[in-house]
């Protein structure tokens, strides 16, 4: 039989076994709370991992040769083409710069008021002559003074006077005109037409052309182009030799008259294209192979089935339908016509990757 004691000291024996159950069940819980804890912060971790791209970059023989696996061409959709060397017409580069025609509207407008003057002067000596004629006939029949005769004649000798300034001044702008245009402009100048009349209505500009020093052509070529943007142009029409070369280049220089559809300005600078005549061969780089980088031209060229090198290429020779003809492909050469920037950027993207690595 139990005594009150032991009863006693059994319930506080229960109590520590709870106790200590309790403990170690919330420490066992902590623990296993911490090991759960580290293994999602591990799984965490190695999902921000970077994914490295299935892309290395390398440079070989001065080229930045890009390499992807066999998937990635097809699954981004990157075309190439194989281009053939084709004979076309040699360009020269100038530099053009379109001219402000205050001085030539201003020209033209004294060179109009001279005419007038002659018009107008000519109508008064036509009249002082009849009236100086009839005095001299009036005074033999002694129906007109000597002083009314004297006074006619003075008349008439003001108005051959004032025409003989006014044919004068005439011809002194038309020189003028004829020395700082040149023939063609300055004989439109004088003739009132349609060229001279486009210039100064501003439907037409007038650039001058320089060749750079030590180059030059057979004979200025009838039609050319002008880059009016980045990678746009505008077609130029000939006029003359220029009567003056541009003093920073120093080289032959021509007119060319441009549509004001062309967006040029007078004081703009602009580069030129002119056809040479000489027949050369090269490659025919479209436009959606060229991908722009540091305000240069490149293309990507196909060296090995998952090998890419990208090229620099000579914006030089326009092509009519787009793009630029290259002198320096092989002709058998096969280059990326879609998908070039999407490898740029895969390039660059290799690029920060071993940047980060190393």
């Amino acid at each position: 039989m139990s005594t009150p004691a032991a009863r006693k000291g059994h319930k506080a024996f229960l109590r520590y076994a709870l106790v200590v159950v309790i403990v170690a069940g919330a420490a066992g819980a902590a623990v296993l709370g911490f090991i759960q804890s580290r293994e999602q912060l591990t799984v965490e971790a190695e999902r921000e991992q970077p994914v490295k791209p299935p892309t290395r970059i390398s440079a070989e023989k001065g080229e930045t040769t890009i390499r992807v696996d066999a998937a990635t061409p097809e699954r981004s959709g990157i075309e190439t083409a194989r281009l053939s060397m084709t004979p076309y017409m040699a360009q020269v580069r100038a530099y053009g710069m379109v001219l402000d025609l205050a001085r030539l509207t201003d020209l033209n407008n004294s060179y109009t008021n001279a005419k007038a003057q002659v018009q107008t002067t000519e109508a008064k000596l036509a009249a002082s002559k009849v009236a100086f004629d009839s005095a001299q006939s009036l005074i033999k029949s002694q129906l007109e003074t000597s002083a009314s005769l004297a006074q006619a004649k003075a008349t008439f000798l003001a108005d051959q006077a004032a025409i003989a300034a006014a044919e004068s001044q005439v011809r002194t702008l038309s020189a003028t005109a004829y020395q700082e245009w040149g023939a063609v402009l300055g004989k439109s100048l004088v003739d009132g037409s349609a060229t001279i009349m486009r210039l100064i209505e501003r439907q037409d500009f007038l650039l001058q052309i320089t060749l750079p020093p030590g180059t030059t052509i057979v004979a200025p070529p009838a039609t050319g182009a002008i880059e009016v943007g980045k990678r746009a142009r505008a077609e130029i029409t000939y006029v003359s030799p220029a009567t003056r070369t541009d003093p920073r280049i120093q080289g032959v220089s021509f007119f060319y008259t441009t549509p004001a559809e062309s967006n040029v300005l007078p004081g703009m600078n602009v580069l030129a294209f002119l056809p040479s005549g000489a027949a050369v061969e090269g490659v025919t780089v479209p436009a959606e192979a060229v991908v722009w980088w540091q305000d240069r031209a490149w293309i990507y060229r196909r060296t090995g089935p998952e090998a890419f090198v990208r090229n620099q290429i000579a914006t030089e020779q326009p092509a009519q339908e787009g793009g630029f003809i290259v002198k320096d492909l092989p002709g058998d050469a096969e280059i990326v016509t879609h998908g070039a920037q999407l490898l740029l950027s895969e390039e660059f993207r290799a690029q920060i990757q071993v940047g980060e690595d190393k």
